[in-house]
């Protein structure tokens, strides 16, 4: 009877798991975490804000950059509980249904950024390699019409994670590699065949994020080859200065992204705390850098937030 009960306990609870072997100081490790959500918040909520305030930025650019913001936001928000409350409190369950609640927003939300930098390189493209129809090209209307496009793929593709994670049992160990929940992470502790998950995993990841890195690195190709057919030497710098920014949010993005897959479908136990810490870089440093990078190199964002700053 007792065992039955466990079963039943381990198949509606799963337990998070903070930076093991560390669980003493998990108190002092909350600082940092504290310190970057604060930041992260505090950085993607200026960014809209003075976005939405000042029409002189009401360009593709900065609409994307607040696309960019709103994502990052919702994913802040949607891990913070589960993060802090381990690092803070020591609170490490969470029932099945908040899992795959907050797992569905993780993916989606990691699928519409990646569809948001998409979206940026585009807009550079245009702006580089075809500057007299950009602003022809790029209207309000067409914007609106792209972004509603590539959230509702995140969305439809990301619903399915935990529709198929519902039918399990898990009557395995119940414990996560993170302090939050991710797809292939919960699929590993089911007790039936999860093929159907490896399977339409891949297919996701190829059809979002392999899609979109493709259709990126083609945009910088065409960039790189306009901007080498340019004589002048200043004008080429300063043409490619305008992607750096972009450049780096899709560093910051992708190389993490592409780390904690293979840890996860490759790694061994020694790559435990590799796995750990990749998916605290994975999740947090998107937003935190996003703000920051975009800050500093937009001038005309940069003086918008001294200015409202100064007042």
């Amino acid at each position: 009877m007792s065992t039955a009960n466990e079963t039943k306990f381990q198949s509606s609870v799963l337990l998070l798991t903070g930076i093991p072997g560390h669980e003493d100081i998990h108190l002092w490790i909350s600082i940092p975490f504290c310190l970057i959500y604060v930041i992260s918040v505090v950085g993607n909520s200026v960014i809209l804000f003075i976005v939405k305030t000042d029409p002189s930025l009401h360009e593709p650019m900065y609409i994307f950059l607040s696309m960019l913001a709103v994502t990052d936001f919702v994913l802040l928000i949607a891990t913070l509980p589960t993060i802090l409350g381990i690092f803070l409190f020591n609170f490490r369950e969470i029932s099945l249904n908040a899992c795959f609640a907050q797992l569905f927003f993780i993916h989606s939300l990691a699928k519409i950024e990646s569809s948001v930098l998409l979206l940026m390189a585009f807009d550079r493209f245009i702006a580089i390699c075809n500057p007299l129809r950009y602003t022809s090209i790029l209207t309000p209307v067409r914007i609106t019409k792209l972004g509603l496009v590539f959230v509702l793929r995140g969305v439809a593709v990301a619903l399915p994670f935990p529709l198929l994670l519902k039918r399990y049992r898990y009557c395995r160990a119940n414990v996560l590699s993170h302090s939050y929940c991710l797809h292939q992470d919960v699929m590993k502790l089911a007790c039936s065949d999860i093929g159907v998950n490896y399977i339409y995993g891949m297919f996701t990841t190829l059809f979002t994020f392999g899609l979109d890195s493709l259709f990126i690195f083609l945009s910088y190709v065409m960039i790189l080859k306009t901007v080498l057919s340019i004589a002048s030497h200043t004008e080429s710098l300063r043409a490619l200065n305008t992607c750096v920014s972009h450049l780096c949010a899709v560093l910051v993005f992708y190389l993490p992204n592409v780390g904690l897959a293979v840890t996860h479908r490759f790694g061994s136990s020694s790559s435990h705390l590799l796995q750990i810490l990749l998916g605290y870089v994975y999740l947090l440093a998107p937003p935190l850098m996003n703000p920051i990078v975009y800050s500093v190199k937009s001038k005309h964002l940069r003086a918008r937030i001294i200015r409202a700053f100064v007042k």
